[in-house]
């Protein structure tokens, strides 16, 4: 179980601290793994078999295969490490960003170009009833 910090009540944020770094370790090498092209041709090949080879917990398998790109996150994966599945997958940082926000790829480069996410609603969680 993940100890809380300070920033344990900030939406959506997931810090890659030493408590993060443990709980991905298998997830971020698997992703590592895939910077070499006989590694991705297995994946491709069969990608439950070629996880087999990571002691992933369930959670982080299932993510994995479903492309579940903040649980990934949640689950101890580190941006860098998981955009190499999204990068095998063909997909840009844009098109990974807003599948994470959960728009369209335009509607996410433009709310970026326009300054980014807006404040209200992604301060910290105890403030929420502060809002309304």
């Amino acid at each position: 179980m993940r100890e809380d910090r300070i920033y344990s009540d900030i939406p959506g944020t997931y810090v890659f601290d030493p408590q993060h770094s443990m709980q991905g370790y298998h997830l971020n090498m698997f992703c590592m793994s895939l910077n070499k092209p006989e590694n991705r041709e297995k994946f491709r090949q069969d990608e439950e078999s070629y996880l087999d080879r990571f002691p992933l917990t369930p959670e982080q398998r299932q993510a994995v295969l479903n492309r579940d790109w903040v649980g990934m996150l949640r689950l101890g994966g580190n941006i860098y490490y998981t955009f190499k599945i999204a990068i095998f997958d063909g997909l840009s940082m844009q098109q990974v960003g807003a599948l994470m926000s959960g728009v369209e790829t335009e509607a996410f480069q433009k709310m970026m170009v326009d300054g980014g996410r807006p404040i209200e609603g992604n301060r910290f969680k105890s403030e929420w009833h502060n809002n309304g």
